[in-house]
């Protein structure tokens, strides 16, 4: 049971607004199998806290979220933000300069697979 349900029905409804019509990530299914406990922070503290926080739009946290999880290297978890960045108001073309600029700080390796990521995040909006 979540610690305070109005957080958790927070991050409930922004998960849904950054899915759209895309089901769950798989990493985050197994997420909720094997650690419910974990899948319920997520969604309370990560999406019904700081995800929902006023001084940045969801926009300019998708940003700040493709732009980490890139130079992380987070590739899973980079695609599913890519979708959600574009599912925000991102078009393929910021996405993109968003990598470009993030080459510069994260290396250009770092950058040719967050455009592969991209690639396939493409595609898969695309459907």
């Amino acid at each position: 049971m979540p610690r305070n349900q109005a957080d958790y029905d927070k991050g409930v409804a922004l998960q849904k607004k950054l899915r759209g019509n895309v089901p769950p990530p798989a990493g985050r299914a197994a997420v909720a199998e094997l650690a419910p406990a974990l899948d319920e922070l997520l969604t309370e503290v990560l999406f019904g806290r700081v995800w929902t926080r006023p001084g940045l739009d969801l926009k300019l946290r998708s940003v700040a979220t493709i732009s980490t999880l890139m130079a992380l290297q987070r590739l899973p978890q980079l695609k599913q933000h890519i979708l959600y960045g574009l599912n925000l108001g991102l078009t393929r073309e910021e996405v993109v300069e968003i990598i470009t600029h993030v080459a510069w700080y994260a290396g250009v390796p770092t950058a040719v697979n967050a455009l592969q990521v991209a690639k396939e995040a493409f595609a898969e909006a695309a459907k």
